[in-house]
């Protein structure tokens, strides 16, 4: 049933534009004002009352919002249909308001009950079909369709079901007889009406393909509905595939060189257009391919522009077939600073480009940073990381649309310990959308472990906030995307909104935001119970990270474009000795980038998911064991939170690979002196450290026996934390690298151990305290000891002041670090690619640029000539120099506030 012409919701349509018009200007005042006159005339009409709470829940009054609509539905499900208008109009409207409330359901059983009263009504079964596409309900929606298309034997109706079948197969349980199902509708159809839409002949192949009926799909592809594809490489790279998969090779081959000389050619340099094809060539056959290319480049006359590409092309392939990582390293600087000079050579080609056009050349300055960035790993020599850098910022001060330059930037910045200047790259990428979570793991793993909170939390708002909304409005596409008759993007968004619902990215951004959380607002105890609160204890991060949730987690990061020796967020070839070339092969850095979706990742994952209940309950385990009084059936409490805390404790430690006893075990003998953390990974610092202060915890109430002292009396879990507070701070520092000297300092992990475990014990400190001292009061110290226990009030005594030299040492080691004027750190980089040892060292790179920088090019134009007028290679490295500077303060207030709230808490008593 539909409103007649002119009215709205059986409304005249004059009374409720002005509604409408207030309503899009944001003017919910008068919007209101008028709708609730029009309520007084039209007191039973569901659209009159539909607006109404549209526009409560634009104010806000969320409450009030789902009061009225659920009014408005009420009057609809009214058995006297002759007083009570049904119509799209209103269902839509209602939806709308439904959907921001996140109650779709109401609106399915809105849209369900018209279709029941009025069975043939097109609109209404569209919406509700649209309602069953927002509950990704694949049954229905197939339902629907098919009563649609009884209806209306439209081809647009079948397609709908068809899709809706698809998804059933592909995303849900789905099996053999669907497809058949599926084919034999079409079939049907196409006997009697044929087919008209492009998409309805890919989607009918694709149904033979997955039931293996590869030679009813090519028969189909090669026939009259074939020709309705009309770009003819997709038609070729279907046939080619339905071939391949048919095992006719021979005829599968020769389509896919139709195609390679169809979308390949278009660019200067064809070798990343053949890169995935290298694999299958032996060396002996690479080289003799990379030697004919050389022979025509030398024999040939050509424009000064195709000899720009076929030198591009040799380069490029002496580096895609591995040669260039085997040349000795006076060969690699040669090489390096041959590409460099070619680009700076025909910098004249692109002197006509507009700025945001590619310029002529550019990939060769990208090769030449890799190439440096290998020499540094081989050699050592922080000057060839610095000409790396250099190398990048004289490509952007040309042309600063290069995401690529921009991109290796924001690594080796990360990597030198420039992480402000690798943020501020980042963020000229104006990464957007989807790209926030396939670009963001370029950033975000250097971010969660820096002092850089404000720009973290930024990040994490940011890509929360896309993906929220997105998973919230992903079904709004998929509709659009039926109604536009793109069915193989329906399926593509469907299968797409899957994946990032079960994105790792995304509940690691989640788990990383409120960790954040607690390590920013811990000035006080009520603070960071407010945030554990808010996480209901901790709990909600623990049902984000079940097992099945971690089983079931999906890795949507472009990992492809990151730097060769960065193959994932946690393999850095740079971090580790040469180990020859064959370290950062291709089959390598595939190899790294399939462990980036294993057990690692899970781990990390699940480790972390602990720690807000960790805290909570440890803040508990520490209130409950010396408070003065004891609440009424609070001992049964106690012991479920006891219980489950060491439950999670034995959790934490499988994820590191031990068991509890050995975990407890192993720090125990590392606070003893009997084994150092150096014998483990960087990472195991933290989380021994971790483990160790919940232990402590979980201890004040359980005692372990390794925890106790022969009398089998006195704890000796704090003093376990302080030997390790003392033992982690003592190595970390004395195998510290000054941050300026070069790549390799151990800040990070001083970072995350302030910022992360010894923040958490002084959490539980405060706790002990609470209940030692209630309410805060300071007692007269003749009443102490018939108020304390004299013993822990001693044992955490000792652990503020642990706390306290162990940050105070790296605060003095951070001031070190900071002396001396920007001038001589300046100097003392500038030193390292200035000076040359001999003519191939570091410098002889730069040398070229600054050539190119200071010799008179007018004929280059008047925008790269007034670049090249402004590059400084004094200025990059200035500003390498300052953001170093940046970081070091960033966490040397943190420990200033963290040294600051430790005498606040040794003065309390």
């Amino acid at each position: 049933m539909t409103s007649k012409p002119g009215l709205a919701g059986g409304i005249p349509e004059r009374r409720v534009r002005p509604i409408w018009d207030a309503v899009d200007s944001r003017q919910f005042k008068t919007a209101l004002k008028l709708s609730t006159a029009l309520l007084a005339k039209h007191p039973n009409s569901p659209y009159a009352i539909a607006l109404k709470a549209l526009i409560l829940e634009r104010t806000g009054r969320l409450d009030e919002a789902l009061s009225v609509c659920l009014e408005a539905k009420e009057l609809l499900h009214s058995s006297n249909l002759n007083m009570v208008q049904m119509d799209d109009l209103t269902l839509s409207t209602l939806q709308i308001v439904f959907q921001r409330l996140d109650r779709l359901d109401l609106a399915t059983q809105c849209y369900e009950h018209a279709c029941r009263k009025f069975p043939n009504n097109l609109e209404l079964l569209m919406g509700l079909f649209n309602c069953y596409v927002r509950e990704y309900s694949f049954v229905k929606q197939q339902q629907t369709a098919i009563k649609l298309y009884k209806i209306v034997a439209e081809e647009r109706f079948l397609l709908w079901a068809i899709c809706s079948i698809q998804l059933q197969v592909l995303c849900s349980s789905g099996g053999e007889k669907l497809l058949s199902l599926a084919e034999a509708l079409l079939k049907k159809h196409i006997a009697s009406h044929s087919l008209h839409e492009p998409e309805a002949v890919v989607m009918y192949i694709s149904i033979l393909e997955q039931q293996a009926k590869y030679e009813d799909a090519l028969d189909i592809l090669s026939g009259n509905l074939g020709s309705l594809i009309g770009i003819e490489v997709d038609r070729l790279r279907l046939q080619g595939r339905l071939l391949a998969r048919a095992c006719n090779y021979t005829a599968a081959a020769e389509i896919y060189q139709k195609v390679l000389q169809a979308r390949f050619g278009h660019l200067s340099c064809f070798a990343s257009d053949l890169e995935c094809f290298s694999s299958t060539l032996t060396q002996i056959e690479r080289a003799e391919i990379l030697g004919r290319f050389i022979e025509i480049s030398e024999s040939s006359k050509l424009s000064p522009l195709k000899k720009l590409g076929q030198a591009i092309t040799i380069f490029k392939l002496d580096e895609v077939f591995g040669f260039l990582t085997v040349l000795p390293v006076e060969e690699l600087v040669e090489t390096s600073t041959k590409m460099v000079d070619v680009y700076c050579k025909n910098l004249v080609l692109s002197s006509d480009l507009d700025p945001q056009e590619n310029m002529h050349g550019e990939e060769l300055l990208q090769m030449a940073s890799s190439a440096l960035v290998m020499l540094y790993w081989r050699t050592r020599c922080y000057g060839y990381l610095l000409e790396a850098l250099l190398v990048l910022e004289f490509g952007l001060n040309i042309r600063k649309y290069v995401w690529q330059y921009k991109l290796s930037l924001v690594h080796l910045y990360s990597y030198v310990n420039a992480l402000p200047l690798a943020y501020e790259w980042y963020g000229t990428l104006d990464t957007k959308n989807i790209l926030l979570e396939t670009v963001s793991h370029h950033i975000m793993p250097q971010l969660f472990v820096s002092p850089l909170w404000s720009e973290t939390s930024a990040l994490l708002k940011d890509y929360l906030k896309f993906m929220d909304d997105y998973l919230r409005e992903a079904a709004d596409l998929t509709f659009l995307a039926y109604r536009h008759r793109n069915y193989s993007k329906v399926i593509e968004f469907v299968q797409f909104k899957e994946r990032l619902e079960h994105s790792n990215q995304y509940l690691a951004a989640r788990i990383e935001y409120w960790i954040l959380q607690l390590k920013q607002e811990t000035n006080t105890l009520e603070e960071a119970e407010c945030i554990l609160e808010k996480l209901y204890r901790g709990m909600q991060l623990l049902e984000l990270s079940s097992d099945e949730k971690l089983n079931s987690l999906t890795f949507n990061e472009d990992l492809q474009l990151r730097p060769w020796w960065s193959p994932s967020s946690h393999v850095n070839y740079l971090s580790e000795p040469f180990d020859g070339v064959s370290a950062c092969s291709r089959e390598n850095l595939y190899k790294h980038q399939a462990c980036e979706n294993g057990n690692i990742v899970r781990n990390v994952l699940a480790r972390k998911s602990l720690v807000p209940r960790l805290i909570y309950l440890s803040i508990q385990s520490a209130t409950t064991s010396l408070k003065e009084t004891v609440e009424p059936n609070a001992s049964e409490k106690d012991a479920n939170s006891n219980g489950e805390l060491r439950f999670l404790l034995e959790k934490y430690a499988r994820s590191i690979g031990l068991s509890f006893d050995d975990a407890v075990k192993l720090i125990f003998e590392i606070s003893k002196g009997q084994r150092s953390f150096k014998d483990f990974g960087t990472d195991m610092v933290v989380d021994c450290m971790n483990f160790a202060v919940f232990l402590n915890a979980w201890n004040l109430c359980s005692n372990h026996p390794l925890l106790l002292h022969q009398d089998g009396v006195n704890l000796i879990s704090w003093n376990v934390v302080e030997n390790l507070v003392n033992t982690c701070i003592a190595e970390q520092l004395i195998c510290a690298r000054r941050v300026l000297d070069g790549p390799g300092s151990n800040l990070p992990i001083l970072v995350q151990l302030i910022t992360e475990p010894f923040t958490w014990h002084a959490l539980v400190i405060k706790s002990c305290l609470r209940s030692m001292l209630p309410l805060g009061k300071k007692k007269k110290k003749s009443g102490l000891s018939d108020h304390l226990n004299l013993r822990h009030l001693s044992l955490v005594s000792n652990s503020i002041d642990c706390l306290s030299n162990g940050i105070q040492k790296v605060h003095k080691w951070l001031e070190d670090q900071m002396n001396g004027s920007e001038d001589s750190r300046l100097d003392i980089l500038l030193s390292e690619v200035k000076v040359m040892q001999s003519v191939t060292g570091p410098g002889s790179v730069l040398r070229i640029l600054e050539e190119c920088a200071s010799s008179s090019h007018e004929e280059l134009g008047e925008r790269i000539y007034g670049a090249l007028q402004l590059w400084s290679s004094t200025d990059v490295i200035r500003k390498l120099v300052n953001s170093q500077a940046s970081l070091l303060l960033k966490f040397q207030d943190i420990c200033g506030a963290k040294l600051k709230m430790l005498e606040v808490m040794k003065r309390s008593f």
